[in-house]
């Protein structure tokens, strides 16, 4: 059996012309699957920057007006929880931070959520680093993926 260069040439085509048609289909199935994603992105970052501007129109309120003081009621620093682990006295969360924490935890998770308790921590020094690694395997361990 002899192999002639015309069926090798047409076998080389042939080849080519898929491997070409393939390329095209995958190129275009990611781009368009990019621009979609993109749409996606750029829809979650429209809604944030609202959200913030929101925020933001809200704590020009708290500032300004007497009011506050009414509102920052309902997120008053918790006074049980002014001491940390240590016995030391910590920093006091104020009512402003609350409110920004309280609206960044709303938007990561999608629905309402409300602060129990908030505390600074302060960086000690020695066990600092046995502390943060505790705080960090205990972080991880929690299971953040939404239930369906």
């Amino acid at each position: 059996m002899k192999v002639h260069w015309f069926e090798v040439a047409l076998a080389a085509l042939i080849t080519g012309a898929g491997c070409a048609t393939i390329y095209a289909f995958i190129a275009r199935a990611m781009r368009r699957a990019a621009a979609e994603r993109q749409t996606v992105t750029e829809k979650q970052l429209n809604a944030l920057a609202a959200k913030v501007k929101v925020l933001e129109a809200r704590l020009a309120e708290m500032g300004s007006s007497n009011s506050a003081q009414a509102k920052s009621s309902e997120i008053e620093p918790m006074a049980g929880f002014a001491e940390n682990m240590g016995g030391e006295e910590s920093e006091q969360v104020t009512p402003e931070t609350l409110a920004v924490v309280t609206a960044a935890a709303t938007t990561f998770l999608g629905k309402k959520v409300r602060i129990h308790a908030a505390r600074t921590m302060p960086a000690s020094e020695g066990a600092g680093e046995w502390a943060q690694q505790g705080r960090v395997l205990v972080q991880t361990s929690h299971n953040l993926r939404p239930r369906n």
